[in-house]
């Protein structure tokens, strides 16, 4: 079975419509010895496919327009941080105490890009902000011990793991028994079209399937504003909310932020949890990136929203899943990969290694838009408020042990020749920039973002 064959048997699509994606194979594109390409590939068909099913169900068209998917593109987005250029300057990437190291019985890996996992890492182990301290430190003790002891503390670190390891350990188990996207209803209420039609594709105007749609994006990072972002390329008005006093990291927010609109609003205040709930009384779609039930005591949980919004759809994000033990843990792309077995098969027997991109971020991200766009798609014609979920972790498991790699290049597929003829440059307000273009292509689709990146928390929080 192909790759866009099995996430859209996950997503629940229509079998037959899988013959309308073709796809373009290019050798030498995110190679790895996992297949990624064939699992980055079948994400962004896949979501593609849902936003082309969406758009044709909103046009009134008879069929559904086509799907190009060019491994080409796909290679350029899913690294598309290391792509990004703000005034000619390259991004920063990880911080220097973000690694992987070795300790007294093996390896860890730490995560520490924020200031506040930072300090929480450096005070679980007792040393000041110094490589070689921390260095020192980790070569002494467990990989276990360090582990747990960082969690415990609230930072992140995680121990190296064989898939096997994974497998066998009690999250790991809970993981693989998660479908690649898990989706269902959450009440019965009536069917609910979009906003309006939406024009069928006539130049130069693209066809927008998620046009007039209003999406909340309470997510961080780099998964969860993937998602939006491709939600935010299909032409829906998408407005990403953060805390205040926690902004999100400058070049991340800049590459992630294309197509949106970004303020911060504090729920725990009354004020804030007012301007959230007018907020909501407009919404279609609520996007959540934080570990499972943090959200719960702002009244933000899949069934308060649908009480109070009736067929809205509701997609959460975590890293580990939301079962399991360690459902309540905080996680990133790079702490997954180790954990869940990835970086001891990209690696050799002196060091672990990695993807050639954060392909557990961006190929989740496209999942849960997949996700979303379906229940979209759904809720038209049957009614309901809707969730979908997605988890990192599962979508490691998916590439350790679910997608085959292609059975071997032909002579016929082209060479990937860089990532040159997938970038772009447009001005901003954060400064000229350089990027990678959208994957995401479908017959009479958008090409490219309808507006560039702006500040973080620079809009004022009501919606177009």
């Amino acid at each position: 079975m192909r790759g866009v064959e099995q996430v859209w048997s996950a997503l629940g699509g229509d079998p037959a419509l899988v013959s309308r994606v073709s796809e373009v194979v290019r050798r030498g594109a995110l190679g790895a010895r996992l297949p990624v390409r064939e699992s980055a590939r079948a994400c962004v068909g896949a979501c593609a496919l849902a936003a082309a099913e969406l758009g044709a169900r909103r046009a009134g068209l008879g069929e559904v327009p086509g799907v190009r998917v060019d491994d080409g593109a796909v290679a350029a987005a899913f690294t598309s941080e290391r792509h990004l250029r703000v005034g000619g300057r390259e991004p920063v990437s990880f911080a220097p105490l973000s690694r992987l190291w070795r300790t007294a019985d093996g390896w860890v890996r730490t995560h520490a890009n924020y200031p506040h996992h930072r300090e929480r890492l450096l005070g679980a182990l007792g040393v000041p902000e110094d490589v070689a301290a921390v260095g020192s430190v980790l070569a002494g003790r467990s990989a276990w011990e360090v582990q747990e002891t960082v969690y415990a503390a609230g930072g992140l670190a995680v121990a190296l793991r064989t898939p096997e390891q994974w497998a066998a350990s009690g999250q790991g188990g809970a993981v693989a028994r998660l479908p690649l996207v898990e989706r269902g209803r959450l009440d019965a209420s009536p069917a609910r079209a979009c906003p309006s039609p939406v024009p069928a594709s006539s130049p130069p105007s693209p066809l927008l399937p998620a046009a007039g749609l209003r999406v909340l994006d309470l997510t961080r990072v780099v998964a969860g504003p993937v998602a939006t972002r491709t939600l935010a390329l299909l032409g829906a008005d998408v407005l990403r909310v953060d805390p205040p006093g926690l902004p999100e990291l400058s070049d991340q927010h800049a590459d992630t932020g294309f197509g949106k609109r970004s303020t911060t609003l504090d729920l725990s205040r009354g004020h804030g949890h007012g301007t959230f709930e007018e907020l909501l009384g407009a919404a279609d779609v609520v996007v959540t990136g934080y570990r499972p039930g943090a959200l719960d005591r702002f009244g933000l949980s899949p069934e308060a929203l649908a009480a109070r919004r009736p067929g809205l759809v509701v997609a959460q994000l975590s890293a580990w899943g939301a079962r399991g033990p360690w459902a309540g843990r905080r996680g990133f792309d790079s702490l997954v990969q180790v954990a869940t077995g990835i970086a001891a098969v990209e690696g050799t027997s002196e060091r672990p290694g990695a993807l050639p991109a954060q392909a557990l971020d961006h190929g989740t991200g496209y999942l849960l838009a997949a996700g979303v766009l379906r229940a979209l798609t759904e809720r038209s014609y049957e009614g309901g408020s809707r969730y979908v979920r997605v988890a990192l972790a599962r979508t490691a498991c998916w590439l350790t042990d679910g997608i085959r790699p292609d059975a071997a290049d032909g002579a016929g597929d082209a060479a990937y020749p860089g990532p040159g003829p997938w970038l772009a440059e447009r001005d901003s307000p954060l400064g000229r920039l350089r990027y990678a273009l959208p994957p995401v292509s479908f017959t009479g689709g958008p090409a490219d973002w309808a507006r560039p990146p702006g500040p973080c928390g620079a809009d004022t929080a009501r919606w177009v």
